[in-house]
């Protein structure tokens, strides 16, 4: 079939757009979550809406699959290579075609690096909002394919919040726009936010229309660190819950401490300290009072020690231990599960407390860090990968971690995405007609098939 299909795509695009060397096409089969992938046929590396449209026109004629690739940064899976199926690589349609001052807006194609955009709108007073932790590798295409988050979700949502419109080309390679590009628009159904989050199911991104926010403030913060984490998750509480909301709201507990002492024994951290906690604000006007605010709170709530960043060296001086979270976890037993779920902020408490019990339970050692400020939890179980048994303990804990957070209301996948390696789970939280309605969905968009099958739904 690798012939044929060459043979057919080579006649519609520009020469030097499909890469057929094995070696080549299986650099590219895997993400981030290093989960193994089977054989891809072939990757193909348009650069325009018609090429992408001109591919798709293939795909469905011969029943192809099609996997759209970024950055492949992703964790679960979502963009790793299907048998037989032409990765699409995005990555050189890298343009930032337009950012509108007046408008407050950004045109982009998808593989524009998420930090290159925050830096272009910087430098026109403006502020790119989301801010997933790997905004220096991951494009743009591939954080609207997962609706990815990050730190300063508390404040200005994810990034499902900052699309306005998208230019999309559908699984029969026509090319759609979603909606206008104004601020109000409810003219037929939102199609913009069911495709964003969408993995690549429904249509494959080919630019982007997103809001830009006038710049905000210096980022400056309040570090808490606390004997527990009950005494952290309680101040968190109180901050969500009060008049003067952070642009970011960061917690470790104790193994995610021991960790980031071991692997970072530079960062000053308080021997006694069993969780961390910072908040930081970026408001233009009353930073002041919202950083006496947090001291105040955390002070009240028992922290051993409260530390003020008031300019952003020493906050960056202070957000070095949360940078440090994963090399300090793959210290502790070489090993290590990664979580994404959420829960109502309201039961985090609730949460940590039962996370203990599974730990005690399964024997596996539980980290838990995250966004606190929105409930959106990484869960980590490190474990030594050459014990059989600890391997089974901490993967049935990883498991029992996800079944909770369904159990208190929450998610599994609060912003990595679905992908291949949480597809079993979302049966726990979407009943089998929600389930199906969105695969009717899917049918709709795209009847062979074609676009990233067997992921998401």
């Amino acid at each position: 079939m690798t012939a044929n299909l060459a043979a057919r795509l080579t006649e519609t695009l520009p020469a030097g757009r499909i890469i057929e060397d094995p070696a080549l096409v299986a650099a590219q089969a895997t993400d981030s979550s290093r989960h193994p992938a089977p054989r891809a046929e072939l990757v193909v590396r348009p650069r325009s809406a018609e090429e992408v449209a001109a591919v798709l026109r293939v795909a469905n004629e011969t029943g192809t699959p099609v996997v759209p690739q970024g950055a492949r940064t992703g964790l679960v899976g979502g963009s790793a290579a299907i048998e037989g199926a032409i990765l699409l690589d995005l990555t050189s349609m890298d343009a930032i075609l337009a950012i509108d001052v007046a408008e407050g807006t950004a045109v982009v194609q998808p593989g524009v690096i998420v930090a290159d955009l925050q830096r272009a709108a910087a430098a026109r007073g403006l502020f790119y909002a989301p801010d997933p932790a790997s905004a220096e590798w991951a494009t743009i295409g591939g954080t609207i394919a997962t609706n990815a988050g990050g730190m300063r979700c508390i404040r200005y949502g994810v990034t499902r919040d900052a699309v306005l419109s998208l230019q999309v080309v559908l699984a029969d390679g026509s090319i759609e726009r979603t909606r206008p590009a104004t601020v109000k628009g409810v003219a037929g159904l939102d199609l913009t936010s069911l495709v964003v989050g969408s993995e690549g199911t429904l249509a494959v991104v080919t630019e982007a229309t997103l809001r830009l926010l006038p710049a905000p403030g210096p980022a400056r913060g309040v570090l808490g660190l606390f004997p527990s984490t009950a005494a952290a998750l309680a101040a968190a509480a109180a901050i969500t819950s009060g008049s003067r909301l952070p642009s970011t709201l960061e917690f470790l507990d104790d193994t995610a401490l021991r960790g980031i002492r071991i692997a970072r024994p530079e960062i000053p951290l308080d021997p006694d300290a069993r969780s961390w906690l910072l908040a930081v604000t970026d408001s233009l006007e009353g930073a002041d009072h919202d950083l006496d605010h947090f001291s105040a709170v955390f002070a009240e709530h028992g922290a051993l020690s409260v530390t003020r960043a008031d300019d952003e060296e020493r906050l960056d001086d202070l957000l070095a231990a949360r940078r440090a979270l994963n090399p300090g976890l793959q210290v502790l037993w070489g090993d290590a599960t990664h979580g994404d779920l959420a829960v109502p902020r309201s039961r985090l408490a609730e949460f940590a407390s039962e996370a203990e019990r599974i730990a005690r339970e399964t024997g596996a050692e539980i980290s838990l860090a995250g966004h606190v400020g929105d409930g959106n939890l990484h869960p980590t179980v490190v474990y030594d990968g050459s014990d059989p048994v600890a391997t089974e303990a901490a993967h049935r804990a990883a498991a029992e971690l996800l079944r909770l957070a369904q159990s208190l209301g929450g998610t599994v996948a609060g912003e990595h995405g679905v992908g291949t390696l949480k597809l079993d789970d979302v049966d726990g939280e979407l009943s089998a007609r929600l389930r199906g309605l969105q695969r009717e969905i899917k049918r709709v968009f795209d009847p062979r098939g074609i676009l990233n099958p067997g992921r998401k739904l």
